[in-house]
């Protein structure tokens, strides 16, 4: 009889939370926009990366009152604020966003996400999103893509620009390799060979290497699951049916296999691609025993 007491009142709590984040992180992004100097913009970026903490730490606590969460986290260990990451991870729910800002807001710089165009015109959100510096990608069909060849590479073109922006700060750049949230349908459609995973996509990871690899320190390879609540995680979060909680982290490193020119060098992108083929089989074994435990 809780449950719809539960769900109204995370409903109005989080959404309490995200607009009083979004507006103050709204107006440090117009002060920053006035600054006269790069030292006093990355200063103000601090500060709204300081609210985006508060924002995941409110979110965490919501999360922890409203649920009986069993954590399971492993690995990270070695991770540090001050560095510059790449963090790939598995997509399943929106709660996926609030999980991995939750575990790594004190461990690493706060994530910035590679979110799609729609959520820019989210009220509060999509602003927020735009002044903390975090890219929107507009992704293209492949029927489109034939009917305007003009439009390709514009994505990738997107995350060169953005990653440009994280090279005066310590930052971690969230890629969902698979591209979208892994449902059953579109396992199906995409004929993956994983039992719990979406193929994964190397174009957006390996430009994003390859606008900031020399100074990204480390590759985060987290893998997430949600194995008493597989169906709606993010709905069973907000009735409070949450109760357990996977994360694994692997610390990879940045070496020959990611470095390289993977849209002109032919032998480096296939070696990039069973490299990344490679952490994704990985991947697709943990949560099959994660899954075969619970």
């Amino acid at each position: 009889m809780l449950f719809p007491f539960i769900f109204a009142l995370n409903i109005v709590l989080v959404i309490f939370n995200s607009v009083l984040c979004s507006i103050a992180i709204c107006l440090i992004a117009l002060i920053k926009a006035l600054l006269p100097t790069s030292q006093l913009k990355v200063k103000a970026t601090s500060l709204a990366n300081k609210v985006m903490w508060f924002w995941s730490t409110i979110n965490a606590g919501i999360l922890s009152a409203t649920n009986h969460v069993e954590w399971e986290i492993e690995g990270g260990e070695e991770l540090k604020k001050d560095g510059w990451y790449l963090l790939i991870s598995n997509h399943l729910s929106w709660t996926d966003i609030v999980v991995l800002c939750s575990v790594f807001k004190d461990r690493i710089p706060m994530p910035k996400f590679f979110l799609k165009q729609q959520l820019l015109y989210v009220p509060f959100i999509g602003m927020a999103c735009w002044a903390l510096d975090m890219p929107f990608m507009r992704r293209y069909s492949r029927e489109y893509l034939i009917r305007h060849p003009e439009k390709r590479g514009q994505d990738l073109e997107t995350t060169r620009r953005s990653c440009e922006k994280f090279r005066n700060s310590p930052t971690t750049v969230v890629n969902y390799v698979e591209g979208t949230r892994f449902t059953a349908e579109k396992q199906r459609k995409s004929k993956s060979s994983y039992a719990y995973l979406l193929p994964p996509k190397t174009g957006g990871i390996a430009y994003t290497l390859a606008a900031m690899g020399e100074q990204f320190e480390n590759i985060i390879d987290v893998t997430l699951a949600y194995p008493e609540n597989t169906d709606k995680p993010f709905r069973d979060m907000l009735l409070g049916r949450m109760t357990k909680i996977v994360v694994r982290i692997k610390v990879l490193p940045v070496d020959e296999h990611v470095r390289g020119d993977y849209f002109n060098d032919k032998p480096f992108k296939r070696q990039f691609q069973q490299w990344l083929t490679g952490v994704w089989r990985e991947k697709d074994d943990v949560l099959k025993d994660i899954h075969q435990r619970h």
